[in-house]
């Protein structure tokens, strides 16, 4: 019977993830570089086991999977220690989940492996949490009601409530991937852009901006509705200082040609490094909320069609919905073989349903 092996489990995704899957049922194997935090995790989840891999020793990861298995990585920064667990996976044939968000890690799962896992008959699921999951469901509702005269889609994704905090490792992966490219899809192709160079505002409610990142939204889509020319994806967490955003993404690249710029970013990135593993507590996680908003619009900007999904903070989200994914992809419940998006893996409908289930629901848009 195939496996699901949770990489980084010790870590604050990681044990967000394993305590859903134990929620439902799954018996998980532990896996990380730390057994004595593992067999700590280990005591809480009685039929669980534990397997010691490290992220700089891709053989490692390989020796703890079996063909068939499902490998869920939450070791990030992944930019930085994501390639060993995905190369692994599909090396070994085996599932693969991630809960990236990091943009050059996504375009490294679609443009590097998605061939080789088609070619070894396994799922490749990357950024499977908050971000991106939501976008590309409310994305693909969004077009599948504007209907074929939608050329664009924009994604919005922002945070309600009072509790709001990042964990350590997002930090980190800030950190480490401030400077590194984003992309976005435009005119039908895919291209090459730093984050933040587009600003829009949402009614959601209220009048909220975002600035533009990289998400995995601009691959799947289009694959689903190949008459879009358009994809968009906006984060909205910054609120007002979202033009700063936008400011530093024109003075990032000059700053880092003076004398010891760029060695006062890695230092920066060392440190968030140095501190991971820490969160929002439950009782910080339950003030505070997820909301996503995707529009469709025809060619000349008029809009078709608006999907808002509401529901729990987004970390709570992310370890639900890897615990889904991995249990679906164990079960054989995907279709198809490759780097894929959520829709294409599992449908859209049942998407739909296995977000409602994980605390994510469709609500009534603005006028």
């Amino acid at each position: 019977m195939p496996e699901v092996v949770v990489f980084g489990a010790a870590g604050y995704t990681g044990r967000l993830a394993v305590a859903a899957l134990a929620q439902a049922g799954r018996a998980v194997v532990l896996a990380g570089r730390d057994r004595g935090r593992l067999d700590e995790l280990a005591g809480r989840y009685p039929g669980t086991r534990v397997a010691v891999a490290d992220a700089t020793d891709p053989a490692s990861v390989r020796g703890i999977l079996r063909p068939g298995d499902v490998l869920v990585s939450t070791v990030g920064p992944f930019v930085r220690y994501g390639e060993a667990a995905l190369s692994g996976a599909v090396d070994v044939g085996a599932h693969y989940v991630d809960s990236t968000g990091e943009a050059p890690f996504v375009r490294t799962v679609f443009q590097e492996y998605g061939e080789r896992a088609r070619q070894a008959g396994v799922v490749a699921l990357t950024a499977v949490g908050y971000d991106y999951v939501p976008g590309n469901l409310a994305g693909a509702l969004a077009a599948r009601e504007a209907g074929p005269d939608a050329r664009r889609v924009d994604v919005g994704y922002f945070l309600t409530g009072t509790g709001q905090g990042m964990s350590s490792g997002t930090r980190a992966s800030l950190a480490t991937g401030i400077t590194l490219p984003h992309h976005a899809y435009r005119d039908g192709r895919l291209r090459l852009e730093p984050a933040a160079r587009r600003v829009r505002h949402f009614s959601a409610p209220g009048r909220r901006p975002g600035f533009s990142i990289g998400a995995t939204e601009q691959f799947t889509l289009p694959a689903l509705y190949p008459h879009l020319r358009d994809v968009n994806v906006y984060l909205g967490w910054l609120g007002n200082a979202t033009r700063m955003a936008q400011v530093a993404s024109y003075t990032q690249p000059l700053l880092l040609r003076l004398p010891g710029g760029r060695r006062r970013l890695d230092e920066r990135a060392e440190r968030a490094l140095r501190r991971t593993g820490t969160g929002p507590d439950a009782d910080a996680r339950a003030a505070s909320g997820s909301l996503v908003v995707a529009e469709a619009f025809d060619g000349a900007g008029r809009r078709l069609a608006r999907v808002d999904l509401s529901g729990v903070n987004g970390y709570d989200l992310t370890g639900r919905l890897l615990a889904w994914a991995a249990t679906s992809l164990a079960d054989g419940a995907a279709d198809g073989a490759g780097a894929l998006g959520p829709v294409q893996a599992f449908g859209l409908d049942r998407l739909a349903e296995a977000c409602h289930t994980a605390g994510l629901t469709r609500v009534e848009s603005p006028a």
